[in-house]
């Protein structure tokens, strides 16, 4: 069989050329074919590793469509790794660096790489607490403060959360805050302010992100509405140009306040939104300092799965 032989030399070349120098998806169709398993045979693999993940994703992901950046289509790229018998890490590799696709000059802020690489810590932090993926909560409101100090860095961000639980026994909520570039999540303190205690706290050094575990005064049974309150103090990093919100899922509202010290104003503010960490940025909008509290804020009366902040330039 040396036809067959060297086939499966020169499939074992191109994967292995392909795993050092990317892109994810010439890696992962490269892989996919180096074990001659069809798509819905990897769909069936994923399943067994309790990931569901749909034939036509799999197939975009390999023809460069789309790129996996949900925590859950994150957790599936680390199965395939395993199915596809591939070293630990390699493919996630790829995901942190950029594409054409992701490289675009007249989208400024966090890099698809921070984006993606924050999601990877978190979905890590998270499976830490040992808690379904499924908190067994819907967001109908969620408020949030975020107050940039006389240095031009983020020193703190309060949320309001209201939420429906929809089983019953759910108590308790686990918060995110992701820092500025260069900030240090051990040194960053969680308040609980309203409705709620702290529970476990899990950090990140290398992508600045925390997760706190928020304890209810009470267990919720399913239909039951519940409010909460806490606040992050950061204050550890540098300058701060944006902040900016994720949400896996369609919810309820949301609202972003930003407030600047009286004695850093920045020069011009806009809102906008993003639907993956690999698309452009787009939904801009200006937005004008108003008050004596020198705030810009926005409101999304029902929240899409994405991404949507506030970036502000300075002089």
């Amino acid at each position: 069989m040396p036809h067959a032989t060297q086939h499966a030399d020169v499939a074992t070349a191109e994967l292995d050329s392909a795993l050092r120098g990317g892109p994810f998806h010439v890696a992962l169709r490269a892989a996919i074919a180096a074990r001659g398993l069809p798509l819905q045979r990897v769909q069936h693999h994923l399943s067994r590793h309790g990931v569901k993940v749909g034939v036509t994703s799999l197939s975009y992901w390999q023809q460069g469509a789309r790129r996996p950046q949900r925590p859950e289509s994150l957790r599936a790229v680390r199965a395939l790794e395993e199915i596809l018998q591939l070293p630990e890490e390699s493919l996630i590799r790829l995901l942190a660096e950029p594409d054409e696709a992701a490289a675009d000059p007249r989208s400024p802020g966090r890099s698809y790489r921070s984006l993606v690489e924050a999601s990877g810590a978190l979905e890590r932090l998270l499976a830490d607490f040992g808690t379904p993926r499924d908190s067994g909560l819907h967001t109908l409101g969620h408020h949030e403060r975020v107050r940039i100090g006389a240095h031009r860095e983020l020193v703190e961000c309060e949320s309001h959360h209201i939420v429906r639980a929809h089983r019953d026994g759910v108590d308790r909520y686990v918060a995110v805050h992701h820092g500025d570039p260069g900030s240090a999540p051990e040194r960053m303190t969680v308040q609980a302010l309203e409705n709620c205690r702290t529970g476990r706290v899990r950090r990140h050094h290398d992508t600045g992100v925390l997760a706190v575990e928020l304890l209810f005064d009470t267990r919720l049974r399913a239909g039951d509405t519940y409010l909460f309150r806490y606040a992050v103090a950061d204050g550890t990093a540098g300058v701060s140009r944006e902040y900016l919100r994720w949400a896996d899922s369609p919810g309820g509202q949301y609202a972003l306040q930003v407030c600047f010290d009286s004695g850093a104003l920045p020069v011009r503010c806009h809102r906008f939104t993003q639907h993956s960490a690999a698309a452009p940025r787009g939904g801009r909008q200006d937005l004008p300092l108003r008050g004596r509290h020198h705030a810009v804020h926005l409101v999304e009366p029902r929240v899409r799965s994405g991404y949507v902040g506030i970036a502000w330039d300075w002089d």
